[in-house]
């Protein structure tokens, strides 16, 4: 049954055309010979033959539609069966599993827990969030052997870095406290100088009155004179070594400003090196430090392992699938391949309950859809055969293609 049948060549559509066609030629026929012999009913005839024909041509092509129309639903009917056979299949190899013997069945149990605990698995790796981008896996993975090395050289350039750092912020420092130093001596050394000039004059003031008042009151301005002088001038003295001294003090401190200087050039040197190398591998490697890297690098490695175990587990899936597929073949079953995709209906009866409880509820559409199409080709076969009731002389070609028809539908 159905449309693929090969015993009887089914008539389409078009032959059912190609038959109205002889017939209005026929009719034509007749109509041309009636005019020849009365031609006073010619008009008459002609309106008629014209009525006829409109209304031949407007049958045709309801029967047209019609087997169109049949089918269209043959087609979709043959479908249903299919459909209908493939569910009704499934069900019977379910019932052959559930009657096999308990041994034989442990053992078809022990390859499908295999079967879904590797496809767990497998899910687990596949709905696992990444930790590195595809770009960063695919970075690593060129530069795979080189890494260990690159991440070394970039922990090295940063703790140099650092140190260099540490030694420029403690030159800018020293730099920093002899500037502090020198001008503190330059401000002792001004008011020196000033200290000492005032007391140069306070020693010419002191002489005058001295000897103002010797003459005065008439007594030796010696002995004043001497105290005098010996005053100022060890004040004097002391004021000079302490300039002298501060002059000293203030060119050790530009020496060692000048010195703290030129380490610092050296070192901020080293720093623009080392910072600029730190700078490219972090941009190289897009990432912000040597410790990012190292973390990159450690997923790398971790999603390596993980993809390898997958890769390991789609071979012992394969595997096991095949296994199952090889065990189920055994008892000739319709479709042994199903089952590595429910192999937790062969491990768990409620599973199987439903998958049961399903393939019947589609079996029951299936069967009420193939009723309604059984129905409506009936229906549409009824229709034509009593479009053709008025015309005996077709009965027997369109009885044909009726059949041929029934053929199709599965209905003969």
């Amino acid at each position: 049954m159905g449309l693929f049948r090969k015993k009887k060549k089914p008539q389409y559509v078009e032959e059912i055309l190609e038959f109205g066609e002889a017939i209005d030629r026929r009719s034509e026929k007749r109509a041309n010979k009636a005019k020849k012999n009365t031609k006073a009913k010619q008009a008459p005839k002609e309106r008629q033959s014209q009525e006829n024909n409109q209304g031949q041509e407007q049958k045709k092509s309801i029967a047209a539609e019609y087997c169109e129309q049949i089918l269209a639903a043959a087609k979709n009917l043959d479908e249903t069966k299919r459909e209908y056979k493939v569910v009704t299949d499934y069900l019977t190899d379910i019932q052959t599993i559930e009657d096999l013997p308990e041994a034989e069945l442990e053992k078809i149990q022990e390859t499908a827990q295999n079967v879904l605990n590797l496809n767990e698995a497998r899910d687990a790796y596949l709905n696992k969030s990444k930790t590195i981008s595809d770009a960063q896996f695919a970075q690593m993975e060129q530069l795979e052997r080189e890494m260990p090395e690159i991440i070394k050289r970039l922990q090295s350039n940063e703790s140099y870095q650092t140190t260099v750092k540490r030694d420029m912020q403690y030159l800018e420092g020293e730099r920093e406290e002899w500037r502090y130093y020198q001008d503190s001596l330059e401000q002792e050394e001004k008011v020196l100088r000033k200290l000492l000039y005032g007391l140069i004059g306070l020693f010419a003031v002191s002489v005058v009155a001295i000897v103002i008042l010797g003459i005065v009151m008439k007594f030796d301005i010696k002995m004043p004179f001497v105290i005098a002088s010996l005053v100022a001038g060890a004040a004097g003295a002391a004021m000079a070594w302490r300039l002298q001294n501060d002059g000293m003090e203030i060119r050790k401190a530009q020496a060692n400003i000048n010195r703290a200087i030129v380490l610092l050039n050296k070192v901020k040197f080293k720093y623009v090196n080392v910072t600029n190398a730190v700078d490219y591998a972090c941009e190289k490697y897009h990432v912000k430090n040597a410790y990012e890297l190292t973390y990159i690098w450690d997923q790398y490695l971790e999603a390596v392992k993980e993809r390898e175990k997958y890769q390991r587990t789609n071979d012992d899936l394969d595997y096991f699938n095949d296994k199952l597929i090889r065990q189920l073949r055994r008892y000739r079953l319709y479709d042994a391949k199903i089952w590595i995709y429910q192999a937790k209906a062969l491990l768990d009866k409620k599973e199987m309950v439903e998958v049961k409880h399903e393939l019947l509820v589609r079996r029951q559409k299936l069967r009420g859809g193939i009723e309604s199409q059984v129905e409506e080709v009936r229906a549409a076969r009824t229709e034509i055969e009593n479009m053709v009731k008025n015309r005996p002389e077709a009965s027997k070609e369109i009885k044909a293609i009726l059949d041929s028809l029934d053929e199709v539908c599965g209905l003969a």
